[in-house]
């Protein structure tokens, strides 16, 4: 399944905000996960220097990720696919 990574802003002030961010992607992945759509919360990464905020989601589409983001009111700036370098998984 691709990977897509959701940008958000997440001002250096409010950096402690992104546990309960990542909480929420997580819990909207699952509720979408408990109907016929199957998405996956993988990770957040923040770039304090710039203020953005990554969430990752493994999803059919970025359509899909984007509407898991918008549920979890991340406020999503984009969403675009992003390939990894490591090793995938059995």
């Amino acid at each position: 399944m691709p990977s897509y990574l959701v940008e958000t802003y997440l001002a250096r002030g409010h950096a402690g905000e992104r546990a309960a961010r990542e909480r929420r992607a997580c819990s909207a992945a699952d509720e979408l996960t408990q109907g016929t759509t199957r998405i996956r919360f993988e990770r957040s990464i923040y770039v304090p220097e710039d203020e953005i905020c990554f969430f990752v989601f493994d999803a059919p589409s970025g359509r899909t990720a984007a509407f898991a983001a918008e549920r979890a009111e991340l406020d999503p700036i984009r969403v675009v696919e992003a390939v990894s370098s490591r090793k995938e998984e059995p």
